[in-house]
């Protein structure tokens, strides 16, 4: 059997690695020159299915819940390792302490910490936040990293990829991975605002959420003592530069986690395009040509493995649940 797969996100990605891993013949084709600026280039990275419960669906969890398996399942090899398993942080300020005490009662799997506790975990936090949150089995990767190493591993193992091209090959199915340029009608976009900061004043060992009213904040530590500062959700297709509001909202969350992000550089912003469909839950369904995988709104890392395995199994014609 051969497979064209369209779209080199993580959703094309992870289909392909789930259909070479059973020998099928995989080309993957993606019309952007490179995988830099697609939607999945700009996500956190974050693996926490217990976190995302607060605002999600209950499949969000049963479905996410394998995924800091198969990434490291399908990114072996040597230290550092892609995924990182040192859990979640959940703090907030003095005045929103409230939230707290909402966030755990929508979710599960965690701890709460006092004073203490948060400073054991991350000592750069001690003295700024009097009760906290852990997940201790959520994990997170940085996606870019994750991305370049996944498409070195499909190429090892005989996928054919190719970036800024349109070029029709010759395939017994394909399956539509391409995000918001997906001829689909139900789907919407979701506008996601982020920055890099280099923050070398900084040091955090995990994602740490700092709950907010009006914009929730998680930062996420990544290699040489940056942080990737995220994120907005706001109900447009706009992709745009950042706006203003958003970078200082932004901005000034992160000062109020760590004065040291008051000295911080900020390397990089970014406007992502998120699909989602109306219950923001994703979708395999079957096309004319094959398959479709779309939907993942702000969980591409997180859902995009459980998905790839239904679609890769709607491709065989291998029955599998779907949760």
């Amino acid at each position: 059997m051969r497979v064209l797969i369209r779209g080199a996100g993580v959703a094309g990605l992870t289909l392909a690695h789930e259909l070479a891993r059973q020998g099928v013949a995989v080309t993957i084709t993606d019309i952007r020159a490179d995988a830099a600026g697609g939607a999945s280039w700009l996500a956190g990275g974050m693996l926490a299915p217990w976190c995302e419960r607060e605002s999600a669906e209950a499949p969000v969890l049963t479905l996410g819940r394998v995924a800091a398996d198969w990434w490291d399942s399908a990114l072996p090899g040597p230290p550092p390792r892609h995924v990182t398993r040192n859990g979640t942080l959940v703090v907030a300020p003095a005045r929103d302490v409230g939230e707290l005490a909402r966030f755990a009662a929508r979710t599960g799997g965690h701890d709460w910490l006092d004073s203490a506790g948060v400073a054991a975990l991350e000592p750069d936090l001690a003295g700024r936040f009097q009760r906290g949150l852990f997940f201790p089995g959520e994990a997170h990767l940085d996606p870019r990293r994750a991305l370049v190493a996944l498409r070195h591993r499909l190429v090892a193992m005989g996928v054919k990829v190719h970036f800024g091209s349109e070029t029709v090959f010759r395939a017994d199915v394909e399956a539509d991975c391409t995000g918001m340029a997906a001829q689909d009608a139900a789907l919407r976009g979701v506008r996601g605002e982020m920055l890099i900061l280099h923050a070398p004043d900084v040091t955090l060992s995990r994602p740490v959420r700092l709950l907010h009213p009006r914009i929730p904040l998680y930062i996420v530590p990544r290699a040489d003592q940056r942080f990737m500062v995220g994120a907005t959700m706001i109900e447009s297709d706009d992709p745009g530069p950042i706006s203003a509001r958003s970078m200082m909202e932004l901005l000034n969350a992160a000062y109020s986690l760590h004065p040291g992000f008051g000295e911080a550089k900020i390397v990089e912003t970014g406007v992502g395009i998120r699909p989602a469909y109306a219950d923001n839950l994703p979708r395999v369904t079957r096309t004319q040509r094959g398959v479709r995988v779309n939907g993942l709104y702000r969980h591409g890392f997180l859902l995009s493995p459980a998905m790839a395995r239904q679609a890769a199994a709607m491709i065989l014609s291998v029955e599998v649940p779907v949760c």
